[in-house]
């Protein structure tokens, strides 16, 4: 079968979009987290574990704890892009602000 680059350029793009979706999901996101993440010393992978958070948000989040020197409270998280009060509710349960990272899916 004989395509055209256009088909080719098409197939390409969508194999692009694709693994560009799967990279920005959390992983095993249908799994309920167990556990506590502290924010304050929690890697993009970790972070990446947190319900609606993938590693676009989750360096947002690493970006915004650096700038500031850590998060004080936890309402700081709402300066995060995508981060509004209906998602810090369902962050609120999983975060801490000091103390160990116990989070396990």
């Amino acid at each position: 079968m004989n395509i055209g680059a256009g088909e080719r350029y098409a197939r390409a793009a969508v194999r692009v979009l694709v693994l560009v979706l799967a990279l920005g999901q959390p992983a095993l996101a249908s799994e309920p987290l167990e556990g506590v993440i502290n924010i304050n010393v929690a890697s993009v992978e970790e972070l990446t574990q947190l319900p609606g958070v993938g590693a676009v948000r989750a360096r947002a989040i690493v970006a915004l704890r650096e700038d500031r020197g850590g998060f004080l409270a936890v309402e700081e998280l709402a300066d995060v892009d995508g981060i509004g009060a209906a998602m810090l509710a369902k962050l609120r349960p999983y975060i801490r602000l000091d103390g160990r990272t116990t989070a396990v899916r």
